[in-house]
């Protein structure tokens, strides 16, 4: 197994989402890796956990990476925030994201959930995706 190329997988996930003009069209720049401190906007995107397994053979490590992407908003209604959680998973999908550590051999959808949290006024969609990462160090 190799963990080695996770902060260069989240790296170039972040720059691709902030790169991405239907994304920006729908959040502007509301796109976090961590929340900054202050009011938030009415809908915004963050990097969330990852669960990561064991994909080495016998050229080298690699891992399977399931990567969370959230979108959270006070805007009535789920309708906003699944158009943004659409341009998400438009932009993430099969997408060839070259990054600093490692190759990414694979990236696709692989669930996503919608809740509302607290009193009902935030509502959230969390965005699971699966990447394969071959570690080429």
């Amino acid at each position: 197994m190799s963990y080695g190329a996770a902060a260069a997988l989240q790296a170039a996930i972040y720059q691709h989402l902030a790169a991405d003009a239907g994304l920006g069209g729908l959040v502007g720049d509301a796109i976090y890796d961590a929340l900054p401190s202050g009011p938030l906007p009415e809908t915004y995107v963050t990097l969330g956990p990852e669960d990561v397994r064991e994909r080495g053979d016998g050229t080298g490590g690699g891992a399977w990476h399931r990567v969370s992407v959230s979108v959270v908003t006070s805007e009535a209604g789920f309708h906003g925030a699944k158009e943004v959680a659409a341009a998400i998973s438009d932009a993430l999908t099969d997408a060839q994201l070259s990054l600093s550590r490692g190759r990414l051999a694979a990236l696709h959808f692989y669930r996503a959930r919608a809740r509302r949290e607290g009193t009902g006024d935030i509502r959230r969609i969390d965005l699971t995706f699966r990447a394969r990462v071959d570690d080429t160090l």
